[in-house]
């Protein structure tokens, strides 16, 4: 290795402090590339013979609060070499794919273009992604569905059931059909449909894990349209902190959704105080890493203090920060709170005897964390969620006003290009 000469300054500034010191604290960043910095550190400072007969620490903290760095500073440990080795490995990996690569995309596309071990197989995903699209056959498929009126509210029905059989998505497919079966029904419905079924049935829908690096990334798209540097920059900057504050929110590189102890301690505290006990589970939730590597020593991303609220902080904060602590917070608390009771409703409406419409509904009996948070949906998974609809009170046996038949036609989609989040 050797010292890039613009950074001679900051070596010489270390080294001046060594000088003066009696034992060193390595404190950089709690990952590969922080471990990596520290051990070079402690090469140049031993090559230059400046670490005799001193202590030589290495402290990793998560977030930037005086508790932390207090305690991290009580339990110091060792260099990792593990760690160290890992960041090289990766570096090697980046010098064998992008330093062969890289040249040839600057000779045939366009200087400065880097093809590394990250953007080769990012470009391979898309690359395989437009192949399926351009496969793609789309199918026709035709729906029908009942208007229908009960006193002043109109709700939707869907037809599943035609001549005794179960319709699936393409058992009508074309025009002819579909007209065939809208006349058929109307000549039996005579303006009205009966009410043959009702199921009723209670939901729970459970709050999302605290976020990682790629969920707030995919989040912060969804909710605040920004770019995933936007995002990273953002968070950085609340990481290191803001005047009047120290560090916001906890280390934002992270693939771990554990929690610390007496941050969870403190989340219920304020759930408690804020949307009241009722809200609060018995037990604290426990949320369980999915992949397989992930550095568990980490925490998900989440405010250093619970109990400092987005609008106490606004006046300091820029734009980007408040709207981007504020999705952090509400998260966070909301994975600490109860789930919320959905009544979901279904309709079977007869017309005439071997068909059959459905209609399905829902009301929100207790929003528990819906109250403070719900995680947003990419664009390629929002369907007509009929389930959100409310219907009117109905019961079995009495008859609807039928106003209109529709036939509706539809071709099948290819899969969507990704955005930068979904990527």
């Amino acid at each position: 290795y050797q010292l890039v000469e613009r950074n001679a300054k900051h070596v010489n500034a270390i080294c001046k402090n060594m000088e003066r010191a009696d034992t060193l604290y390595l404190a950089t960043d709690p990952d590969r590339e922080g471990e990596a910095i520290s051990w070079h550190l402690y090469e140049i400072l031993k090559d230059k013979q400046l670490l005799q007969n001193k202590t030589v620490h290495r402290v990793a903290f998560h977030e930037i609060t005086q508790h932390a760095i207090e305690e991290a500073i009580a339990n110091p440990r060792q260099l990792s070499m593990d760690l160290v080795n890992a960041q090289q490995a990766r570096r090697a990996l980046d010098y064998l794919v992008g330093f062969t690569l890289s040249p040839l995309l600057w000779r045939k596309i366009r200087k400065g273009l880097s093809a590394g071990r990250v953007q080769s197989p990012a470009l391979r995903l898309i690359v395989e992604r437009e192949i399926e699209i351009e496969k793609f056959k789309p199918r026709e498929y035709w729906t029908v569905d009942a208007n229908c009126q009960k006193g002043r509210q109109a709700f939707k029905a869907k037809l599943n059931l035609f001549d005794g059989k179960k319709l699936t998505q393409f058992s009508v497919s074309n025009e002819e059909r579909a007209v065939h079966i809208k006349t058929t029904l109307l000549s039996l419905a005579n303006g009205e449909l009966q009410v043959s079924k009702i199921d009723k049935k209670q939901r729970k829908r459970q709050p999302s894990a605290p976020f990682t690096t790629s969920t707030l990334q995919q989040e912060a798209a969804r909710k605040l349209g920004f770019t995933a540097k936007r995002t990273m920059q953002t968070a950085q900057q609340l990481y290191e902190g803001i005047d009047g504050a120290d560090g916001l929110i906890t280390y934002m590189r992270t693939d771990s959704v554990n929690l610390a102890s007496e941050a969870v301690a403190e989340i219920r505290e304020v759930i408690s105080e804020r949307y009241g006990k009722e809200n609060l589970p018995k037990n604290p939730r426990q949320y369980k890493t999915k992949s397989k590597n992930a550095q568990e020593a980490h925490e998900a991303i989440r405010p250093t203090l619970a109990k400092r609220h987005p609008d106490d902080l606004k006046s300091h904060l820029k734009p980007d920060q408040f709207k981007l602590y504020t999705l952090i917070w509400k998260r966070t608390i909301a994975c600490q709170m109860i789930h919320a009771t959905l009544d979901t409703v279904a309709v079977d409406l007869a017309c005439g005897t071997n068909n059959n419409f459905r209609a399905t509904g829902s009301t929100l009996v207790n929003p528990g964390f819906m109250a403070v948070y719900q995680e947003g949906v990419d664009d390629d998974k929002k369907t007509d969620n009929g389930d959100e609809k409310m219907l009117p009170p109905l019961v079995v046996g009495e008859q609807v006003k039928l106003k209109e038949i529709c036939t509706g036609q539809h071709f099948t989609e290819p899969p969507p290009r990704f955005s930068e989040a979904s990527l």
